[in-house]
């Protein structure tokens, strides 16, 4: 397994063609915008090397028996899937942000399944391909940026009707020793600090749409991809000397449109090709692992919980009934997101390729309370902050021999507590809420792993109505079958 500085290191090999604010990035690793997020990633390799996380953290490989990342393996248990959510949890309660290696951990375990069942149908060798990709990933320790969200274009037409064909990425050309593939994949948490890129269909698909029902992997500096990176709310605080108003000073994290302007795929690389029918196979599976992921969020939520505790308390508000109140309600919700990711977890079952599954029903209930409570914890959040959150002055004001002064005089809170300390709590809160952690803690709550929609259409899949009647009429004395 590789050390946090090991994981450094290899991303400086690497080969990006990454675009921000419209000029190339020539050196992604140190760049102060980017950095950030490479630290987050950085902590998943840190912690593995914890004695008191490596239970979490790390587990054996089915493959080769060693001792891998759990990042980088194939879940074996309902146990494994547990773990998994406690993982989640802790490095969101450490990174305070989307430490985004669960992506491509949630992608691998789809593929383990798909590949297998693609094979048992069509007598191809897609399992065999991908397992020795996984033995790849696991030996180097390698962080695999799972990418399924297309731009989509027109979403009233399929990807064969699209004006333009490039909206869904697609095959273009088939050769010998692979095919060319073209399109870009939105909104790609941690694109740029991964060493792998995993590409799979976002929707199900119908047979003319065959050409779009593809899934491979390939080097994230192949030739020919492109990475245009994502603004954030106040990103460019990063930038400014000082820490104080970046709020979380260590951590954060990044999304990427990533372009494939005619890419070549080895065939050794391809773990879907045209198999149309499988397709929303794969997007289910994923769908459910990942939104089981989103345990993240409460490990997110512990930060904000914590710091709200102690910004009523650096604002002497901690013992007003309706402050206790309040943060009682954000642990309630924060919670009750952790229960449906250990549930989905520990409900979960082996399928036919000997890959546990979450249950995909509390999978999607797990996410479908992401999509709500996280809003209303950092709306309670605001709420005990007080105004001072948005309206705080600069840090350059705060040292400034002219104003600081007076900066340090009247925001001071207790009077035990330094302003300075006042100010960072503050600026965490904002940066979890409002700033560049928000993307992670919000908007991601909201439209990560599918859109609130789409998790309502699964639970009306899974849930089954007719036994619920079943029972109802039972009870109350019905006793005819409608059935």
């Amino acid at each position: 397994m590789k050390t946090a500085a090991e994981y450094e290191e290899s991303l400086r090999k690497l080969n990006l063609n990454v675009y921000q604010f419209g000029k190339k990035v020539e050196n992604v690793v140190d760049d102060p915008i980017i950095r950030p997020s490479m630290n987050a990633v950085a902590a998943t390799y840190e912690c593995a090397h914890m004695a008191e996380y490596e239970d979490l953290i790390t587990a054996t490989s089915h493959i080769t028996g060693k001792k891998i990342n759990r990042f980088t393996h194939i879940h074996q248990s309902t146990e494994d899937l547990v773990k998994k959510t406690k993982m989640c949890r802790l490095l969101g309660s450490l990174t305070g942000c989307c430490f985004q290696r669960c992506v491509g951990m949630d992608a691998m375990n789809a593929l383990s399944m798909t590949t297998f069942d693609i094979d048992a149908k069509y007598g191809t060798e897609y399992n065999k391909r991908f397992l020795a990709y996984l033995e790849f990933v696991q030996e180097n320790d390698l962080v695999c940026d799972g990418a399924m969200t297309d731009p989509k274009g027109d979403r009233s037409l399929p990807p064969h009707k699209q004006a333009d064909p490039d909206m869904f990425l697609h095959v273009v050309e088939e050769r010998e020793d692979g095919i060319v593939v073209r399109g870009a994949k939105a909104h790609q948490t941690g694109a740029v600090n991964s060493h792998e890129i995993i590409i799979m269909p976002t929707i199900s698909m119908r047979e003319e749409d065959k050409d779009y029902a593809i899934s491979f992997a390939l080097p994230s500096d192949a030739d020919g991809i492109t990475y245009i990176m994502g603004r954030q709310s106040c990103d460019t605080r990063k930038l400014e000397e000082g820490t104080i108003d970046r709020g979380n000073v260590l951590y954060g994290g990044h999304e990427a449109l990533v372009v494939f302007d005619d890419v070549f795929v080895p065939w050794d690389r391809i773990f879907m090709y045209k198999e149309w029918d499988f397709a929303g196979q794969l997007v289910e599976q994923f769908a459910s692992y990942h939104r089981q992921s989103y345990a993240c969020k409460a490990g997110v939520g512990d930060v904000l919980i914590g710091a709200t505790q102690t910004i009523a308390e650096f604002n002497g508000a901690q013992k007003a009934s309706h402050v206790k109140d309040k943060i009682i309600e954000m642990n309630h919700l924060n919670e009750t997101l952790f229960c449906g990711s250990v549930a989905c977890a520990a409900e979960g079952h082996k399928e036919q390729s000997g890959t546990y599954l979450v249950n995909t029903l509390l999978a999607n209930v797990c996410k479908q309370n992401v999509t709500r409570f996280p809003y209303e914890i950092a709306r309670l959040a605001q709420d005990i902050a007080g105004g001072l959150m948005v309206t705080l002055p600069s840090e350059e004001d705060f040292t400034s021999p002219e104003v600081g002064k007076w900066v340090k005089k009247y925001f001071k809170g207790d009077d035990s507590v330094a302003t300075e300390d006042r100010m960072r709590m503050l600026r965490l809160i904002e940066n979890i809420t409002l700033g560049t952690a928000a993307v992670g803690y919000l908007t991601e709550s909201m439209h990560g792993a599918g859109s609130p929609q789409a998790q309502r259409i699964m639970i009306s899949r899974q849930v089954n109505l007719k036994q619920k009647q079943k029972v109802a009429k039972r009870l109350c004395g019905i006793t005819k079958d409608d059935e």
